[in-house]
């Protein structure tokens, strides 16, 4: 009687799941139904607003084995996401492991050519959102994925004529239904119980209201942040409207130096908080916050995913493609209607015409309205 491998996630040919456990006669088995591949290399903030479509996909293919390819870097974003069923690292390796597979349908959110030229090589029935065509010219997959990909073209669409948020976008894509749904950032029972015993060392009372400044930005868009002569104005206006007021200053390495460099220019109640101790904690140090200030950063995605109050200012990127889901106020540069998006010589003037007592006035806004709660 010829072999017959089962059909079962658990199985991995190499040893039982269980020991002494014979896989070959079990009857117990967790079949994959769907198999289904997601593609996202771009940008940490890129990674979590795409896990709003994981829903979506669950209720399109509601049994489904879902793996998820991503940069190292992007890997503790989905950390105990109920929804993705295996993760792996982007290197040589795991790609070569996975053009083994087969998969039912392969969802790549890029539009870049290490991603686009990796879906084509791939072994799957169906294929959505972006590949490449003989030319190496990146291309869209499916009907659904034309509007993402003519954003990318067209300036005048982009920032002016596009209502759509990014979720939206991306759901017409991957070719499932729109519900506006949430981000998956789960935390632990651990990690909430890190959270509470980190509000006690930093002296947070019941009665304080935590507003988290991210001060930083992805390099390759310098002016997505603050300076830190605006940072400290803010913060030293705020120290000054109510004694509850705590703030911290969050980033990773990058703002190490600026963090500290804004501690020192402000009076009192600031806390700087851990920047080189991995994405994870720094997702649970902006967790402390009632309330964040952030530019279009991967730091305002997290705040979103956390649910938490949001001010956000735009001097460069789409605003309309961000979803705060009523959750928090947008702020717009005196330039952003003017020409300032330029990738190779991005303009200062985004962050220097921002108008700081407006800032001021959303943040008093949310404080406001988190004492009158306590």
């Amino acid at each position: 009687m010829p072999l017959r491998i089962p059909n079962c996630r658990k199985f991995t040919g190499y040893r039982p799941c269980e020991p002494y456990k014979n896989c070959l006669n079990c009857a117990d088995k967790f079949p994959f139904g769907t198999k289904i591949l997601i593609i996202n290399l771009d940008h940490l903030g890129d990674v979590l607003m795409t896990t709003a479509q994981l829903p979506a996909m669950k209720r399109k293919y509601p049994e489904s084995f879902l793996v998820w390819i991503t940069l190292e870097n992007a890997l503790p974003l989905l950390l105990h996401n109920p929804f993705v069923d295996r993760t792996y690292a982007w290197n040589d390796e795991n790609r070569m492991l996975l053009q083994a597979m087969q998969f039912d349908c392969v969802f790549n959110a890029d539009k870049n050519q290490n991603s686009a030229a990796f879906t084509m090589s791939l072994n799957a029935r169906k294929k959505f959102g972006f590949g490449l065509n003989e030319n190496g010219i990146i291309i869209p997959l499916n009907p659904g994925a034309e509007y993402n990909y003519r954003l990318g073209l067209d300036d005048d669409l982009k920032f002016n004529v596009n209502q759509k948020t990014g979720q939206q976008i991306l759901a017409d894509t991957f070719a499932v239904d729109y519900q506006r749904d949430e981000y998956v950032l789960n935390l632990t029972a651990a990690e909430h119980e890190f959270c509470q015993q980190q509000r006690q060392a930093y002296g947070i009372q019941k009665k304080d209201v935590v507003v988290g400044f991210n001060t930083g930005c992805s390099a390759q868009f310098p002016y997505k942040k603050m300076s830190v002569a605006q940072h400290v104005s803010l913060i030293n206006r705020l120290l000054a409207y109510s004694p509850h007021i705590k703030i911290l200053l969050l980033g990773g390495p990058a703002e190490t130096e600026i963090n500290q460099e804004i501690k020192s220019g402000v009076a009192g109640r600031v806390i700087a908080t851990p920047t080189t101790e991995g994405i994870r904690k720094g997702i649970l140090s902006l967790n402390l916050c009632d309330i964040v200030v952030s530019g279009d950063t991967s730091g305002l995605h997290i705040a979103i995913g956390l649910q938490k109050k949001i001010v956000v200012w735009f001097g460069m990127s789409a605003a309309a493609e961000i979803d705060l889901y009523e959750r928090g106020t947008k702020i717009y540069s005196k330039t952003y209607f003017e020409k300032t998006w330029n990738m190779a010589q991005p303009d200062p003037r985004c962050v220097e015409k921002l108008d700081l007592n407006q800032v001021f006035q959303a943040i008093v806004k949310y404080v406001n309205e988190q004492l009158n709660q306590k």
